[in-house]
């Protein structure tokens, strides 16, 4: 199935319970004997049944049979695009190696980034799209997909244009982010400030000017850039017009929360090693802080990110798979979900407004997508479940009847 467009028409599902995820609302904004109704694409109606106009029973009607409707689900952090897996790093690691002995075997990111660019643009399509499918079949209507394994930009620009086609392969809704302050390439010879050069200098505007990006991310880390060499990025991209993202306080803080929030980040990632003042800022600043459990399971981190500190601070959190090859190889935000409550004990509404409306805030979408109100893409997920926790609660189980993406 293939295209962006909208669909026409009129379409009704009734006899439904909502979680319509909506602000306005308590907890999930849970209507009981509830109805959406889609025009065009876009929701025209969300709510009880019995206050619906009688205009909009005309079109093609669903029988829910109470079935449960929330948003469509949103993955907001993904580096979907990459070829091959590191399956032997892992199998190295388990058998007791360490990321360095990894490294001089050939592994790290830096096995990613000869993989993938070694791989042609449809050859990265085909190997992304069951990828992609395994997250839309959980109800995903929304993807964001980084780049981040080229390093250069040949490969960036690749990276970005084979993304963008997942949005014309399948529907779904894909925001892409340019994410080539990720790593080093071998070819730097570990020259950061060059390189960093070269990304603002000539990578980000070479990409803005393809419109091959939403959003820029980076990698604020001891491995990777500095805060102030993620600010030349991050000045860059506010001078093409991009809002930018951070990989952030991950294995350290080094203060990266407050560096995105200085720069009304759309989102801060990761976030184990925050602290207060990163999550004030980030508070002020209206900067999401994005939840990726898959990332601390995977490589059996044991700082949690501060998720009461962001309660207590009113920060916005958004739950993600991080699906990478290296250190996420996550396809599936149920068991995301589950992973975040488990983990950090994140509440069932805090996981399902993460996957949905916090989603939807984090990639800059929630005036379009990520709760159930009129104006919206018509974006659901029909559930058979019989409470919503039940989405959370489950591991290894899908309880999708029934995807919708903008009303069809």
């Amino acid at each position: 199935m293939a295209g962006q467009s909208r669909a026409g028409g009129l379409r009704l599902w009734r006899n439904a319970r909502l979680a319509t995820m909506a602000e306005s609302a308590a907890g999930l904004g849970i209507v009981e004997k509830g109805a959406v109704a889609a025009r065009d694409g876009l929701i025209a109606y969300a709510g009880a049944e019995a206050d619906m106009p009688a205009a909009l029973a005309q079109g093609e009607t669903i029988d829910c049979g109470g079935r449960w409707i929330t948003p469509g689900l949103i993955d907001c952090h993904t580096h979907l695009i990459h070829a091959g897996n590191r399956a032997n790093e892992f199998e190295m690691r388990l058998a007791g190696a360490t990321y360095e002995e990894v490294a001089r075997a050939g592994g790290g990111i830096v096995s990613s980034v000869r993989a993938l660019r070694a791989a042609s643009e449809d050859e990265l399509v085909a190997q992304t799209l069951p990828r992609l499918d395994t997250l839309m079949a959980e109800g995903v209507t929304t993807v964001e997909v980084k780049s981040g394994y080229g390093l250069d930009l040949d490969n960036e620009k690749k990276s970005l244009r084979a993304a963008r086609r997942l949005g014309g392969e399948r529907p779904v809704t894909i925001r892409t982010t340019c994410l080539a302050a990720h790593a080093l390439p071998p070819e730097a010879k570990g020259d950061k400030d060059a390189f960093i050069d070269l990304v603002a200098g000539t990578i980000l505007p070479a990409v803005a000017a393809e419109g091959l990006a939403d959003a820029v991310d980076g990698f604020c880390e001891g491995i990777a850039f500095s805060p102030e060499q993620m600010a030349r990025v991050f000045d860059k991209a506010k001078a093409l017009g991009l809002p930018v993202k951070l990989h952030a306080d991950q294995l350290s803080n080094l203060h990266g929360a407050e560096l995105a929030a200085r720069y009304g980040a759309l989102s801060a990632d990761h976030l184990e090693y925050s602290d207060d003042a990163g999550a004030a800022a980030m508070a002020k600043a209206g900067t999401v802080a994005t939840i990726l459990p898959g990332a601390y399971y995977f490589i059996r981190e044991t700082k949690k990110p501060p998720v009461d500190l962001f309660r207590q601070h009113g920060v916005r959190m958004a739950v993600a798979t991080d699906n990478n090859p290296g250190t996420s190889p996550l396809t599936s935000l149920l068991l995301t979900m589950n992973m975040a409550a488990t983990l950090f004990a994140m509440t069932v509404d805090e996981c399902l407004a993460g996957v949905t409306r916090e989603a939807a805030r984090a990639l800059g979408l929630l005036e379009g997508t990520g709760t159930l109100e009129t104006g919206k893409s018509a974006d659901l997920a029909i559930w058979n479940i019989e409470r919503p926790a039940e989405l959370v609660y489950r591991m290894g189980f899908n309880p999708l009847h029934a995807r919708i993406w903008r009303g069809q």
